[in-house]
C-alpha cells in the first residue's frame, strides 16, 4: 500500500464525506488485515485435481443459493462443496491455470478477464465468447455459451471442456431494474454501484437482491439443461469460481483474496450428459474479435 497516496486520498475523502470518508479511508487497511487470514487457510481445490470431461462454471454462485434451487433440476442429484482457489474471477483464473497443462482443454469463456490471464496458445481451444456476445444490461447471455459449447463438443476433439457462464453474476438479466447504470451506451453518466453496493447502501432490500440473484441462477441452470441434452460427457461437474458476500465482516460482493466461507466455499455437482441431437446452435465467429471496451465490460460486472 502506498502510504502517501493513501493519506492524500483519505484526507480528501474525509473533507468531502466526513464520517463516510473515514469509513472509506479505513477500508483498505481493514481489507489488508482480513487478507492475512488467507495465509493460514488451505490454498483451495484446483479443478484440475479432479476427474471430469465437461466442467461448467456458473460465475459468482453462492453455495446456499445453489442449494435453494437444486431440487428444481433433475440433473442435480446432490450439491457437494469444494474450497475455491480465490474469491474473484481474475485470481481464480490465474491460480487455476498457472503451471497446469491445459493443452487438452477447450475453454468456452464469457468473462473478459480472460484477456489478462489466459493465453490462447496454452489451450487446445480458447473461445472468448464475450468478445462477440456482450449484450445489455452488460453481460453475456447464457445461450451464447451453450451454443458455443455444443458446437465445440460436436466438432472439435478435446479431452476436457470448460463452459464458463457469466450468470448468476450481476447484472441480473431477469431483473434489469436492479442493473440501471450498467449500460455501455450511457457509461459515465449513471450510478455505477453494482447490486451488492446498492444493498450495502440500503438502496435495495435483501429480498430484492436475493430474488434477482435467484432468478439469474435459474436462468443459467435452465440453459444448462439444454446443454446437457445436446452433448455427450460421462463426467460432468457444475461448480463456481467464487461466491458473494452479503455484509458479514463488512464485506459485500467478491473482493479478491478474501478468506470468507461465503466467498470460497462453492458448489460441486457431479452429473452426466447424453446428446439427443435435436438442437442446432446458432453460431458466431468467436475467433474474430470485434471492437469492445473492456473497461465498460468490467464496469458492468462491478469490477471498476
Amino acid at each position: 500500500m502506498d502510504f502517501q497516496k493513501w493519506a492524500k486520498n483519505s484526507l480528501e475523502n474525509v473533507q468531502e464525506d466526513h464520517m463516510g470518508g473515514v469509513k472509506q479511508s479505513l477500508w483498505p487497511v481493514y481489507r489488508k488485515i482480513i487478507e492475512q487470514v488467507r495465509r493460514v487457510q488451505p490454498a483451495g481445490d484446483n479443478i484440475y485435481d479432479y476427474d471430469w470431461d465437461l466442467l461448467i462454471v456458473v460465475d459468482a454462485c453462492r453455495l446456499d443459493l445453489m442449494q435453494e434451487v437444486a431440487t428444481d433440476y433433475d440433473y442435480i442429484p446432490e450439491v457437494n462443496t469444494v474450497w475455491s482457489v480465490d474469491s474473484t474471477t481474475a485470481l481464480w483464473m490465474q491460480r487455476t491455470f498457472k503451471k497446469r497443462d491445459t493443452s487438452d482443454t477447450t475453454y468456452i469463456c464469457s468473462n473478459p478477464f480472460s484477456a489478462d490471464y489466459l493465453a490462447k496458445d496454452d489451450f487446445n481451444d480458447l473461445r472468448e465468447v464475450w468478445k462477440k456476445a456482450w449484450n445489455t444490461p452488460g453481460t453475456v447471455p447464457p445461450r451464447a455459451i451453450t451454443d458455443a459449447t455444443i458446437d465445440s463438443m460436436r466438432n472439435k476433439e478435446s479431452s476436457r471442456t470448460i463452459a464458463h457462464y457469466l450468470q448468476p453474476h450481476c447484472p441480473f438479466i431477469p431483473k434489469p431494474d436492479l442493473s440501471e447504470g450498467k449500460r455501455k451506451s450511457e457509461f459515465g453518466d449513471q450510478d455505477h454501484r453494482d447490486v451488492w453496493e446498492l444493498y450495502r447502501d440500503s438502496v435495495i432490500s435483501f429480498d430484492e437482491l436475493w430474488e434477482g440473484y435467484r432468478q439469474n441462477l435459474k436462468l443459467v441452470l435452465d440453459d444448462i439443461s439444454l446443454l446437457l441434452e445436446n452433448v455427450s460427457a460421462e463426467k460432468v461437474v457444475i461448480t463456481s469460481d467464487h461466491g458473494n458476500a452479503l455484509g458479514r465482516w463488512g464485506i459485500y460482493g467478491h473482493p479478491p483474496r478474501m478468506p470468507h466461507k461465503s466467498l470460497r466455499e462453492v458448489p460441486w455437482i457431479e452429473t452426466s450428459a447424453k446428446e439427443n441431437g435435436d438442437y442446432s446452435p446458432e453460431m458466431t465467429d468467436y475467433e474474430q474479435s470485434q471492437e469492445v471496451d473492456r473497461d465498460d465490460q468490467l464496469a458492468a460486472l462491478g469490477y471498476m
